[in-house]
């Protein structure tokens, strides 16, 4: 029986029952063995351990510095959006991790640890598109490495932006400035796993398009709005960071049309808030001018006939029009995009041709244009009497341009990729012989 660790010993021991210790026990055997009163095996002591130290911590500070290196996040092919993107952008001179992890020694290496799983990724199979997690949100702490909090007016001279406000009001940088280094490439579809191939720096310039990296007006006007109803968004973490794809599960037809349209109606309604058209008590304005310094409401705006009489200027510079009429601009949720398309637009820079066509689409499918073109006009006046009245307001080309904007000449066909007239009203449910202008 053994006790404290005592073997009782074998009845015999010979040379082959006996068992040669191993060369761990070797080594604490000489270990032992040595003469610690010698200052010469002290001082060799010290200098083994300090050579052990240096290799140690030398090693781990290289492997910190590259992996910390935006080299080291290049190296893996699942990474070429990102990498491709963050090179074309105006913060290729700091490192990734200046952005992704939070200042301070113990939170890099917290960091490490947590991304172990990219490691595992890496090996089994990285998901379908990479998606900055709520988690992972970008701290201020970050951002006031290299900004200052008290920014007024942005470096364009624009916009009027009181950033301190908004810091101590704890709203996180990302939720503006999302698109700063990655062109929100994740909310528009574009880091997918069929796509990384076509990501390198060239292509990047052609991707990354300045509107993405700059503050999305859409945001702004969204938080605004919840702000005005009450509510601070930016509380949940997951306001600012992209959906995920992987989270998100897919909705009904039904549901999907019943969001859509309830968004379509608030974005005009904010829209019309923005013209002055509705004026509401509320504690941000919606007006232009709350928020913009140089862009005013240009003068032929502001006319008294403009609402009735702004076509013509539709038709002849729709390009210039569009540079504020734009939904994309006005709205928070940023459209998927196809990476092919993009790369084979070819130049976007093509000069404005008038084409009633045109503008006829633009103003059924723009929530700008369709938040007054889906109402009836005043000069329509009753139905009974506008019915009998009406042929003397279309008898020009130029006026029969301006009736097509809202109504469709022929009965619209199911299925037809024409944007939807926003009243089901066609010349031809009356006038099913044509008109006197095509017979001979």
């Amino acid at each position: 029986m053994a006790l404290w660790g005592k073997k009782n010993k074998p009845e015999e021991e010979t040379r082959e029952n006996r068992k040669k210790p191993g060369m761990i026990r070797k080594l604490w055997q000489k270990f032992r063995n040595i003469d610690w009163k010698n200052p010469v095996n002290r001082w060799k002591l010290l200098f083994a351990s300090l050579v052990v130290c240096i290799v140690v911590f030398g090693g781990g500070y290289g492997v910190l510095s590259f992996t910390n290196s935006p080299a080291f996040c290049s190296s893996c092919h699942e990474m070429a959006p990102e990498y491709s993107t963050y090179t074309a952008s105006s913060h290729n001179e700091i490192s990734c991790v200046q952005c992704h992890i939070k200042p301070g020694f113990f939170n890099m290496i917290t960091h490490k640890m947590k991304s172990l799983k990219e490691v595992y990724y890496h090996v089994t199979g990285a998901p379908t598109q990479i998606v900055q997690t709520s988690e992972e949100e970008i701290s201020n702490q970050n951002c006031f490495q290299c900004h200052s909090k008290n920014r007024l007016v942005t470096a364009s001279g624009d916009l009027k932006v009181n950033h301190k406000g908004h810091i101590e009001q704890g709203i996180p940088c990302v939720t503006c400035h999302s698109g700063v280094v990655h062109a929100k490439i994740a909310a528009r579809g574009l880091n997918i796993e069929s796509d990384r191939g076509d990501w390198t720096q060239a292509n990047a310039q052609k991707l990354i398009e300045t509107k993405y990296l700059r503050p999305n007006m859409g945001t702004c006007i969204d938080c605004h709005d919840k702000v005005n109803k009450g509510q601070k968004p930016w509380l949940d973490p997951a306001y600012s960071v992209p959906p995920n794809p992987e989270e998100t599960k897919a909705e009904g037809s039904a549901t999907a049309e019943t969001t859509k349209a309830e968004n379509d109606k608030k974005t005009q309604d904010i829209i019309l808030q923005a013209i002055g058209k509705e004026q509401k008590d509320v504690k941000i304005s919606m007006e232009c001018s709350t928020c913009h310094r140089e862009i005013k409401v240009p003068k032929t705006h502001k006319a008294i006939d403009w609402s009735h009489n702004h076509g013509a200027t539709a038709i002849n510079s729709l390009d210039k029009c569009m540079n504020c009429h734009q939904d994309s601009k006005w709205e928070k949720v940023i459209p998927k995009e196809d990476i092919m398309s993009l790369l084979n637009m070819g130049n976007p820079n093509i000069k404005y041709t008038p084409n009633i066509t045109v503008v006829k689409d633009q103003a059924r499918i723009n929530k700008f244009c369709s938040a007054c073109h889906g109402n009836r006009p005043p000069g329509h006046e009753t139905s009974d009497k506008w019915l009998t009245d009406h042929s003397k307001h279309a008898q020009t080309d130029a006026q029969k341009s301006q009736c097509f904007v809202c109504h469709d000449r022929e009965k619209p066909k199911p299925g037809t990729t024409d944007p939807k007239a926003p009243t089901d009203v066609y010349c031809q449910y009356c006038h099913r012989t044509g008109f006197k202008s095509d017979k001979k």
